[in-house]
């Protein structure tokens, strides 16, 4: 009675004849606090029960339509219409023991965090001249590979950005995305995400990073409703003037237990090419190492996450001469944090998790570097190019970053996971689509080193 009674005073719990949610899952937050959130098509919000009470959730962005905004010419881009869904959440207290949302039972947050799986660029890539058979399993395997994951029992997933990639129209003659949603709504927010993690979504809480196609721009008005932490008051991404405030988020912590931790950066609207004098994203990043050195204080091990790799490789090969030209880490974090420490990284940070490359990729350092790990390989059209097994010490993917080990796989779909070995000590499984072992890696401090250099197969 009195929960029936609340709901007709918020108008925010599950009503009868509601629809069950579309989506439900946990995101972990800053300091580690736990958000439950609800995806509905419904009108109100669905009502949560935390170890037996009932109570409803509040609503995060109202009922609608993901509305129109301009692109980057100023105009207001195109779009089919969409679903209008409603976002819901409730913050959980620490002691919650059962959370269930419409009967569904949700996957709460440990203590300690054992056992842990990367995934990244996850999404179907419809845009300008690329297109993938996103109606193929084959060709588009992340619901495959999020089932995989599951299966494997996680504490906490990480995904390291890049969610949602149907920016274009499918062409006619392009059988194998035929049908697929397209734009910026819900419609390609459940396509590219929701409907294909579900498994994953259900198996553990995740950590959710924010990668360049969550920017404004593209994206940002779903992550914004649906995935990221922070509270979203004055930040829709929606109105254009509000893109200096809404691409830039304060870095948080997360702490896993035995004195160690994860630091979430928001690295999204950065720029490969670098930053020309008098940018506002200087300032902005600047800010950025300054609250992830201040946070790297608070644990003996910590282990950065971010979108785009900082001490990693990517490959290209030239059109006319075939030859392989290998880039380095992003130009625009490189400089602004290289600005502050030579290292670029606060010199508490041991490890850096990041997506953006579409491959799987380690580099360990001789000087003082963090290792770097990349798993932007779970579902995203991916990268063909070779990565070569060593490279000479001149050739660096960040300034002094002189390379001791590396390891990669090209061309291959499928997920990281790292199992906690001791106080900065892990075990990485790097596994393909239906969960076998490709690889395995050491991580010991700042130092890694995988057992292949070079996994072959997809």
């Amino acid at each position: 009675m009195l929960a029936a009674l609340t709901a007709a005073v918020t108008g925010c719990a599950s009503l009868s004849g509601q629809p069950a949610p579309e989506s439900a899952f946990v995101i972990v937050g800053e300091d580690g606090a736990a958000i439950a959130r609800a995806i509905t098509t419904g009108q109100s919000c669905p009502a949560i029960e935390i170890d037996g009470r009932v109570s409803p959730m509040a609503v995060r962005a109202p009922w609608g339509a993901i509305p129109l905004r301009a692109g980057d010419d100023g105009k207001l881009r195109e779009g089919p219409a969409s679903t209008a869904v409603l976002s819901c959440e409730t913050a959980l207290p620490a002691s919650a023991a059962r959370v269930r949302i419409a009967g569904q039972a949700l996957p709460l947050p440990k203590p300690e965090y054992k056992r842990i799986v990367v995934i990244g660029d996850t999404g179907c890539r419809l845009k300008g001249r690329e297109f993938q058979d996103c109606n193929d399993p084959k060709a588009y395997p992340f619901a495959h590979v999020a089932a995989s994951a599951a299966a494997w029992k996680p504490d906490l997933v990480v995904h390291v950005g890049d969610f949602h990639y149907r920016e274009d129209p499918c062409p006619a003659d392009r059988p194998g995305c035929k049908g697929s949603p397209w734009g910026y709504g819900y419609d390609v927010w459940k396509a590219d995400f929701f409907t294909p993690a579900k498994a994953l979504l259900d198996a553990a809480p995740w950590i959710m990073a924010r990668g360049n196609h969550e920017t404004c721009l593209r994206g940002g008005q779903g992550w914004w409703r649906y995935l990221d932490p922070h509270p979203m008051a004055g930040r829709s991404c929606d109105d254009p003037a509000q893109d200096a405030v809404a691409d830039y988020t304060d870095p948080y912590a997360v702490p896993i237990g035995g004195g160690a931790q994860f630091i979430v950066f928001d690295s999204a609207n950065t720029s490969y090419k670098g930053f020309k004098a008098g940018d506002i994203r200087i300032g902005k990043y600047t800010d950025t190492w300054r609250k992830v050195e201040a946070l790297s204080k608070r644990a003996r091990h910590s282990i950065a996450v971010d979108h785009h790799p900082l001490y990693a490789f990517g490959a290209e090969r030239n059109k006319d001469t075939n030859a392989i030209r290998l880039f380095p880490g992003d130009a625009g974090l490189v400089d602004t944090f290289g600005a502050l420490d030579p290292r670029l990284l606060p010199a508490g940070i041991d490890v850096l998790l990041s997506g953006h490359v579409h491959l799987w990729e380690q580099l360990s350092f001789k000087p003082d570097f963090p290792s770097q790990f990349v798993a932007g390989f779970a579902g995203t059209a991916e990268d063909i190019v070779p990565l070569p097994a060593s490279v000479a010490p001149d050739q660096v993917p960040a300034p002094g970053a002189v390379v001791e080990t590396m390891s990669s796989w090209i061309d291959g779909f499928g997920f990281m996971t790292m199992e906690r070995t001791g106080a900065d000590t892990w075990h990485v499984i790097v596994h393909d689509r239906d969960g076998k072992t490709r690889n395995t890696c050491e991580i010991e401090g700042r130092r890694s080193r995988c057992a292949v250099a070079q996994v072959h197969g997809s």
